[in-house]
């Protein structure tokens, strides 16, 4: 293991190179792409981007922002505009430690600047019922396109009783996708990172194994907006379609009928601020690999609790707290008997808890700090690259970041929006260990990573 010198010594050479890197990625992005803007969601509502999103950028939502979003992308200020947008996602990253092998072709083992993504969107409302967006995006990494987020929405306002309620439906291809908060897996925190950075292995299913994986149809009601009730199901298209659309079909299988998917939230004004306090759960019955040779299936139970809470200040400063936790059981019946293990290894648990705290000043520089922990008990067939057979992971993210045109002052004009920042992602275990986590004498530290971003939007 390093020394605590070497380490600091490598953190004093890293930053330089991070700083000049973000340099890089301005010039590059600015000469790539032209000052034209696009009509989005900003130029539909009439109002600049920190009216929406907390730090004036995406996709972390403010209350009217979740208002918005929850009345199916409906408001506007004016006539029709043009429902189109883009945003562009570039990075450089640095481990701690030379990964074992490059993270894509045509990068290195380490210290690698590469186009994320690049996404096209459809977004904006039409009429008082209708609304929603598709987005479709370039894989700068795996140098692939591919259909990416989609919610489309109908929706009517009424009154019961005295009582203002929002019913609502949304047609979307991840669970959690639809949701207005971002302490779910789907909008959670960090809000951009990049396949150039190693990840750990294990997870909850409802945490993004089935995005763009799935299509589902829920049905909601938006009550005095302070009672949230969500219901609904997926189901996995063919396999043909999603190799088409430029998904994956096999990882991690496809749906065995259909998933139900529940979700209910309570939103309340507290000490100034906004408090939510949510649940949510899905159940899923997976043919791993679309592989039906068994005549079983994995079964995956999702239950979750979240909390949100943001406040504007006097001075203008936000603050903001996410968390949530999921508890999945699974049964793994299909995968156990794929791997030629005795029942005994089906039955399971895994658990994910999450939560970051941010404080942006004046609404356009932030800092964020986010905690993760991943754990679960033994299994050696489940598990079989770790040295203790457990899922273990954990650590802290810490960000910094800037939105200067937030407020939509863009000399681009107001449509235009670029955000700048500097991650560092902090492991204390990595797939099941502290130490020697791959049997190979890796660490967890290892994986320590540093990225600088730039991400812009039109």
């Amino acid at each position: 293991m390093p020394s605590p010198q070497a380490s600091i010594f490598a953190a004093k050479v890293a930053w330089p190179r991070l700083a000049t890197a973000i340099l890089l990625l301005s010039a590059l992005t600015l000469i790539a792409w032209p000052a034209r803007a696009v009509p989005s969601f900003a130029v539909q509502t009439g109002q600049p981007c920190q009216d929406c999103h907390v730090g004036g950028f995406g996709p972390q939502l403010t209350k009217f922002g979740r208002e918005f979003k929850l009345e199916g992308y409906t408001k506007r200020a004016g006539g029709f505009t043009l429902p189109f947008s883009a945003m562009a996602v570039a990075s450089y990253v640095r481990t701690r430690e030379n990964q074992s092998a490059p993270p894509a072709a045509g990068f290195k083992r380490n210290d690698n600047l590469g186009l994320d993504q690049v996404s096209l969107f459809v977004a904006g409302g039409l009429g008082s019922h209708l609304g929603g967006f598709v987005q479709t995006t370039y894989d700068g990494i795996g140098k692939t396109w591919s259909w990416d987020n989609l919610d489309l929405r109908a929706v009517t306002k009424t009154e019961i009783k005295g009582v203002d309620v929002i019913f609502g439906t949304s047609l979307n291809n991840s669970p959690g996708t639809q949701d207005a908060w971002n302490s779910l897996p789907a909008w959670g925190f960090p809000y951009t990172r990049s396949a150039l950075a190693p990840s750990p292995s294990a997870s909850p299913l409802l945490a993004g194994s089935l995005a763009q994986k799935a299509i589902g149809l829920t049905a909601y009601a938006w009550i005095n907006s302070e009672f949230y009730v969500e219901a609904g199901a997926y189901r996995s298209p063919s396999q043909t379609n999603l190799s088409r659309l430029g998904a994956d079909p096999f990882s991690p299988g496809d749906i065995h009928g259909l998933a139900p998917y529940g979700r209910a939230a309570f939103q309340t004004d507290l000490q100034g601020g906004t408090l939510e306090l949510g649940v949510f759960g899905m159940r899923t019955e997976i043919n791993p690999g679309r592989d039906r040779s068994t005549g079983a299936t994995d079964r995956y139970t999702d239950l979750g609790v979240d909390a949100s809470f943001i406040r504007t200040l006097e001075s203008g400063d936000v603050v903001t707290v996410n968390g949530r936790y999921i508890r999945e059981r699974q049964e793994l019946r299909a995968s156990c008997i794929l791997s030629g293990g005795s029942g005994a290894c089906a039955d399971t648990r895994l658990n994910d808890l999450r939560a970051d705290a941010s404080y942006y000043w004046r609404n356009k520089i932030g800092a964020t700090v986010a905690v993760f922990d991943t754990f679960g008990p033994a299994n050696p067939v489940i598990y079989p690259g770790a040295p203790n057979f457990k899922p273990d992971s954990s650590g802290v993210t810490f960000q910094l970041d800037g939105t200067p045109f937030g407020d939509g002052t863009s000399p681009f004009g107001p449509r235009a929006n670029i955000r700048v920042g500097l991650q560092y992602t902090l492991y204390t275990s990595f797939d099941g260990a502290r130490s020697n986590y791959d049997g190979a004498g890796a660490n967890a530290s290892n994986n320590n990573t540093a990225r600088a971003f730039l991400w812009i939007a039109y």
